[in-house]
């Protein structure tokens, strides 16, 4: 009735059909992730444009003068004065103070020379 080479042909199909059906399943599958994937991409995106807005928002210069009024005594601000800025070069002949975590903690957290222009950025009370 079935010759042996029917049966071959019968088990060649079969397997073929199902190689081909689990090779379905698997591009479906990287697709589905890939789908995944560009819809994250896609809302990151969105979210860096809004943080973007957000930021030009915040930092308006008209907003950031009302601001720097408001908290002028609290923070102590003053307007940038033209000897306060230097080429990058000058920056170089500036000694480096560096202050380590104990001396932090033995002063209870002062920095040392807080007052001295270097270590404020320039800026003189």
């Amino acid at each position: 009735m079935f010759r042996t080479s029917d049966v071959i042909l019968i088990a060649a199909m079969l397997s073929a059909a199902a190689f081909t059906y689990k090779t379905k399943h698997d591009a479906q599958a990287v697709m589905n992730g890939i789908d995944r994937l560009e819809t994250r991409i896609e809302l990151e995106k969105d979210t860096i444009d809004v943080l973007k807005a957000d930021w030009s928002l915040l930092t308006q210069p008209g907003r950031l003068e009302k601001l720097a009024k408001i908290y002028h005594s609290d923070l102590g601000l003053s307007l940038v004065k033209p000897e306060q800025i230097v080429a990058p070069e000058a920056l170089a002949k500036i000694p480096h103070r560096s202050v380590t975590v104990e001396e932090l903690i033995a002063r209870g957290g002062d920095i040392p020379g807080a007052q001295d222009p270097i270590v404020t950025g320039g800026v003189r009370p």
